[in-house]
């Protein structure tokens, strides 16, 4: 970090990965391209502000924004017990929607300290998906805390629906998104 730059709380790290339709990838790690780490507020925009925007990338597409040394994969000791939010979204909606949320979990608007590990916006056919990993699935309080800051932060309705699902369960069916539970 340069001199007069502005500390954030946690270095994060920013990852992509594209996967041509109809390719199956084996290795979901290896695949993933690390990007670049940043520690503050400038340099968190020098990186931003150079990745393409989710509506200029092809589709099945994921980036990716982790805390740094969290890799964003649910075998990493840090997510094994988490799960994520999810979010549906019509094409078109998720460049601002993923900014916002970039900007508040750098910003630690959440204010859960080292419970958020990152966020993945995934780029698909028919629509977009932003999600939000945390470190412990169980803790029911702190996961309706981070889903009520989310529909702040992001500008969405309250009736917006989003979906809760524990990384556990994602190992035992290799799915994001079957069985997810919805915190009510």
């Amino acid at each position: 970090m340069q001199a007069g730059e502005h500390p954030l709380e946690f270095a994060w790290t920013f990852w992509f990965m594209h996967r041509p339709p109809g390719q199956k990838i084996d290795d979901y790690e290896a695949a993933m391209i690390r990007i670049a780490t940043f520690a503050s507020v400038e340099s968190f925009w020098a990186v931003y502000s150079h990745i393409k925007r989710p509506d200029k990338v092809p589709t099945i597409t994921d980036y990716h924004m982790f805390r740094s040394g969290v890799r964003p994969v649910w075998e990493d000791s840090t997510n094994m017990h988490g799960g994520k939010w999810m979010i549906r979204l019509k094409k078109g909606l998720s460049p601002r929607l993923w900014e916002k949320l970039a900007m508040a979990v750098v910003g630690d608007v959440f204010g859960v300290g080292g419970e958020i590990c990152g966020i993945v916006l995934s780029i698909r056919n028919s629509e977009d998906i932003i999600s939000l990993w945390n470190k412990t699935a169980f803790d029911s309080r702190t996961n309706l805390h981070i889903r009520d800051t989310m529909k702040m932060t992001m500008g969405l309705p309250v009736e917006c629906i989003m979906e809760y699902k524990a990384h556990n369960d994602s190992l035992k069916d290799n799915s994001s998104f079957r069985n997810t539970d919805i915190y009510k």
